[in-house]
């Protein structure tokens, strides 16, 4: 039998060789790293994380993304399965120790007796002997296939930035200053309630940090390099210029945490989330930057707690190059100008690690029914993986002057989900209103996505009716 093949050995690559390879369908993986290097990976491990070490929430409840993870782990997901095997503490959110993690997919995937690795650049999809190709390069394209893609898409202007946070030793952090924490006191998976280290700034330290945020030396674009951002992942820079306030309400919130050195509330909290599973590195929670490096050793030494701070990684940026997948990709996330070439990860226009990985998921359980001759339908638009899918491929809003908005990456969330067909209402049957209403309907929406996934995933022909729901 020919093998599938799959460009780039990241998270969707990696899940979408281990889900062809698990339904019985040989696949061939190419990675080119170590053969070359890219500008953000450091090893040449399988799913190497480059930025945070979070799977971010895991609450399938209320959470949107802890329902991805949930719909994950019933197909048998390798990422997922690696994931929680290598946890560490961070409150509500389930993260990951970088380096056992990216190990773990690797040695499974060397050891499957239907994967083969091969390391080297692809620089041409016409170059693979495969009639199926799944191309899972991710945000780091490089040059000459990106030049390929655009010349099959007709598009141009593929690339965005995506933005590294910088790492910090635990023991240069100054504990008399700084207290562990998690915002409410959140118990998560293989978590305390106090997995963060809390850095406090009163109304003075805040603004002068954001006069030098503003102020400080960043690095300069290149000609190649002239894409928008991505506003799930701004520079914190670049948020400070959006508003003084900005950061406050955002990565540097103060909400939910009390300082136990002072009974003054702190104006504003930088946060830092384990690392590694030895918990001697911790990362600084949405500090992603584009400042130089020796700017961003000065300015964040100016942190109550950081000011001895020894960075094990400093931040950075890194081009992300994805599609307009709503005007390229069909639903099963194959080019509709080339149905043999599919496409998987944020490549396509999704974003975060599960997201990436989860389109991975799909994309090879696909390409292995059609490999079979099997049928094979995509789980529905009331599941998060059908609500995300819909969204890739054209869940953007049309206008009617102007065509088609902008598209731009996405995570995974509840904004994506068809909206509820009854209202939420309280156990009395009453209707509910602000926080409890909003806490309901999240509830009822992930009920009937665990519903209408179990109903999908056991081949059930129609979704479980939707019924209203208890508060």
């Amino acid at each position: 039998m020919k093998p599938i093949e799959i460009i780039g050995g990241g998270l969707a690559g990696s899940e979408a060789a281990w889900q062809i390879a698990e339904s019985g369908a040989p696949v061939r993986l190419h990675e080119m790293r170590p053969v070359r290097e890219t500008a953000a990976h450091h090893t040449d491990s399988l799913a190497e994380l480059v930025c945070s070490n979070s799977f971010r929430s895991d609450d399938s409840e209320l959470n949107a993304v802890g329902l991805i993870h949930w719909e994950m782990r019933q197909l048998n997901s390798l990422i997922m399965r690696c994931a929680d095997a290598n946890q560490v503490p961070a409150g509500g959110a389930l993260a990951v120790d970088r380096d056992g993690f990216a190990a773990a997919v690797t040695r499974a995937i060397e050891a499957h007796p239907l994967i083969e690795i091969v390391r080297g650049e692809v620089e041409s999809v016409a170059s693979l002997s495969g009639d199926i190709v799944i191309v899972a390069t991710g945000p780091l394209t490089s040059g000459a296939l990106a030049q390929e893609i655009a010349a099959l898409t007709g598009e141009t202007g593929l690339a965005f930035f995506d933005a590294i946070a910088p790492i910090v030793h635990r023991d240069s952090i100054n504990m008399d200053v700084a207290w562990f924490q998690s915002r409410y006191d959140k118990v998560g998976p293989g978590g305390t309630g106090a997995d963060y280290v809390n850095c406090p700034m009163d109304r003075a330290q805040y603004d002068a940090f954001i006069d030098a945020l503003m102020a400080g030396e960043k690095t300069s674009f290149k000609e190649w390099e002239g894409t928008p951002y991505f506003d799930g992942c701004l520079p914190i820079e670049v948020m400070a210029e959006r508003g003084r306030e900005t950061l406050r309400h955002g990565p540097m919130k103060p909400m939910g945490l009390t300082n136990p050195r002072s009974p003054d509330k702190p104006y504003a909290v930088v946060q830092l989330r384990q690392d590694n599973a030895l918990g001697t590195l911790y990362n600084m929670v949405g500090f992603q930057t584009k400042l130089r490096h020796g700017e961003q050793t000065r300015i964040f030494r100016t942190i109550p707690g950081l000011e001895g701070a020894e960075f094990a990684r400093l931040g950075g940026l890194h081009r992300n190059t994805y599609l307009n997948s709503p005007r390229l990709l069909d639903p099963s996330l194959r080019l509709k100008s080339s149905p043999n070439v599919r496409f998987a990860g944020q490549i396509t226009g999704c974003e975060g690690y599960v997201e990436s990985a989860a389109v991975g998921l799909l994309s090879g359980l696909v390409a292995a029914a059609d490999r079979l001759g099997r049928p094979f339908h995509l789980p529905p638009a009331t599941t998060a993986m059908g609500a995300l899918v819909g969204h890739i491929t054209g869940g953007h809003i049309e206008t009617v002057d102007a065509g088609p908005r902008s598209f731009q990456p996405m995570n995974v969330n509840f904004g994506l989900f068809p909206p509820l067909t009854e209202a939420v209402k309280s156990t009395e049957g009453k209707r509910l209103r602000g926080a409890e209403k909003a806490q309901a309907r999240k509830r009822a929406m992930s009920g009937r996505g665990k519903r209408d996934f179990e109903a999908w995933r056991t081949g059930a022909t129609a979704p479980a009716a939707e019924i209203a729901t208890q508060a």
